[in-house]
């Protein structure tokens, strides 16, 4: 709607001193004319708006022009409260922060949007734990976060997954990202993206010198790239599995990354036919955790591997009756 891409141009420009129409066309998916007569319906509406021509021109507000208008619907006032139960502000100590700033939200919502945004935040609830993922870990992830706003490089004491000693790396941090509610930071390390998880970080300490960023890389940018590295892992073997019905879920759930596709039933009995595309052979270990509800069909390297380790557990377990 018109009114709304009215409203749109005018909160846009009370954020910036001056903002090209091309941009301003960009962002509001329409053309640069439609941007320069949107204009023209705002100044004869009383709004100081003028256009200023040249290389360096575009869009302004006359110096000390505000309006009070929040341009919120129902809808987006409803997104803000929902927003505020996902928990990452509290990881950052903005809690008294996000308090204090959806108070002035409300009191300037217009007067039929304030019961919706009030049910919204006692009526939805966002929990971000997993189910029985055990007690959370305190994360500080303070430190991280000045890091990420003093574009200066960081030394990290980094402990990886399996390993007992840390290790110590500088990096260029980008930003921070939390996702199902683990917290990481994502970095350069010698010029390539890396992720470190917050938890793992046994000490982290800002250096002296300024951060150097790749030229035209977003902090959005590099979490792609990462979660692509995470999530489209090469399958370099392939292993074809019997699961009996009764965990069926449960493998679907724990293992939804590796299937290469749907389990398929077998034409009788209880069991369905999958296959798992994962990085090694010695991945196929942690499928023991079935017990005698799914059997590894191929390759054989994998059958032998769990048939050692079904031997090793029943050999721990035979001097005790």
């Amino acid at each position: 709607m018109k009114s709304d891409r009215l409203l749109s141009i005018l909160l846009l420009l009370q954020t910036r001193a001056l903002v090209p129409a091309t941009e301003l066309a960009e962002r509001l998916e329409v053309s640069v004319r439609t941007i320069y007569r949107d204009v023209e319906a705002l100044s004869a509406s009383g709004v100081p708006v003028y256009a200023e021509r040249g290389r360096n021109g575009g869009i302004a507000l006359l110096p000390g022009f505000r309006t009070d208008v929040t341009g919120l619907t129902q809808d987006e006032s409803r997104a803000l409260f929902v927003l505020a139960a996902q928990g990452a502000h509290t990881a950052l100590g903005l809690d008294a922060a996000l308090g204090s700033a959806l108070r002035k939200v409300m009191a300037a919502l217009p007067a039929p949007h304030r019961p919706a945004a009030e049910q919204t935040s006692r009526r939805i609830l966002v929990d971000p734990v997993r189910w029985m993922s055990g007690p959370p870990t305190a994360v500080d992830v303070g430190d991280l976060h000045d890091a990420v706003f003093a574009d200066r490089r960081l030394r990290l004491r980094y402990r990886h997954s399996g390993t007992d000693t840390p290790r110590t790396y500088t990096v260029d941090p980008y930003g921070l990202v939390v996702k199902a509610g683990v917290w990481y930071l994502i970095a350069d390390l010698d010029g390539e993206p890396r992720l470190f998880r917050a938890d793992r970080v046994r000490q982290a300490a800002l250096t002296e010198e300024p951060v150097v960023r790749r030229a035209g890389v977003e902090p959005a940018d590099v979490w792609e790239a990462l979660r692509r590295q995470v999530e489209e892992r090469p399958g370099g073997v392939r292993l074809r599995v019997r699961v009996h019905r009764s965990r069926l879920d449960l493998f679907v759930r724990l293992h939804t990354g590796e299937l290469t596709g749907p389990p398929e039933p077998e034409e009788a009995g209880e069991w369905v036919r999958a296959e798992l595309a994962v990085p090694e052979v010695a991945w196929a270990r942690s499928l023991i955790s079935f017990g005698p509800n799914l059997e590894v069909c191929s390759p054989p390297e994998a059958r032998g591997l769990l048939a050692e380790a079904a031997a090793a557990v029943m050999e721990l377990y035979a001097g005790n009756g």
